[in-house]
């Protein structure tokens, strides 16, 4: 992998895709883009990225093409599609999905892909939108050796903890059980800060003083400060959390697993879609809490 000699192609540039296809432009690296609003595409553009009209076009144009889009039915479209990349892909290239989907879609993907000659890789990432900010990012890898190896140096652009997981889907199963812990973990970070404030501690010390022990988590450290300060903004969609935690749930069915926190997680986060939070980030699950108990988070109160 070289700027010299490698085209790179990027298909999704949301809270988290247009910080990594930067960090690749910073690199050096001639960018191909395509999204459904190309306004969120101008920032990339205004550095030198090329437009291109469908994901399709994206892969003729490049020797890896990426993409970090929202469902798994936009994964569908734009890798396997009528105007999918699969389809524009040329021999020898190589296709990476980074969105986190269905284990069975990624080997449908690559099953596509090898038939024209082309590597796949499911890559899904974790560290919100401050890892992909910081290029810190947690990408969990699966896919055939040779097509992981020739797109790693691309990777450790993007995030520093890169674990290839093993076969095609083996990143998307790793995502699932990254995506499981989150889950549960955000429902004791949502409690126990409302239990603060309702005993009438100060959040700011509390929050010092449980974060370096045992209770201490990514998620009390980075979005514990984002709830005391009333910021409910994304790092990372609802929306797209109850996704993930959907494909958790049919993938552990399929395995006969009973998963019973993960099911809580699911229907606590779906009750929070229903009060209007799906574009929230994951973090606003303590206002769904709050109104469980009929009690109003505020903070600056506590």
């Amino acid at each position: 992998m070289s700027p010299n000699t490698t085209r790179i192609g990027w298909i999704g540039t949301g809270v988290m895709g247009a910080s990594m296809a930067g960090h690749l432009i910073d690199a050096g690296y001639p960018l191909t883009i395509y999204t459904r609003s190309r306004d969120k595409a101008a920032v990339l553009e205004a550095k030198g990225a090329t437009w291109a009209a469908t994901p399709r076009e994206v892969a003729a144009a490049s020797d890896v093409t990426f993409a970090i889009v929202g469902f798994p039915n936009d994964v569908r479209s734009v890798f396997l599609g009528e105007d999918g990349a699969v389809g524009g892909a040329a021999a020898g290239s190589t296709l990476v999905d980074m969105t986190t989907s269905e284990p069975s879609l990624a080997v449908e993907i690559s099953v596509a892909a090898a038939a024209n000659g082309v590597g796949a890789v499911d890559a899904p990432v974790s560290g919100g939108d401050v890892g992909a900010r910081n290029a810190a990012l947690s990408i969990m890898i699966g896919g055939e050796d040779d097509a992981v190896a020739r797109v790693w140096p691309l990777f450790e652009i993007m995030g520093k903890t890169l674990v290839h997981c093993g076969g095609p889907g083996a990143g998307q199963h790793t995502k699932m059980v990254n995506q499981i812990l989150i889950a549960t973990g955000m429902i004791g970070v949502s409690e126990a800060l409302l239990y603060a404030q309702q005993a009438g501690l100060d959040l700011d010390k509390t929050l010092e003083a449980v974060s370096g022990g045992a209770a201490g988590s990514w998620s009390l450290s980075n979005y514990g400060p984002r709830m005391l300060a009333g910021d409910f903004d994304p790092g990372f969609f609802v929306d797209h959390f109850v996704k993930d935690m959907g494909i958790a749930l049919d993938e552990s069915k399929a395995m006969q697993l009973s998963v019973p926190g993960l099911a809580l997680a699911h229907q606590l986060y779906v009750a929070l879609q229903a009060q209007g939070g799906g574009r929230n980030g994951t973090q606003a699950l303590l206002l769904a809490l709050a109104k469980l108990s009929d009690v109003e988070w505020s903070p600056s109160d506590g």
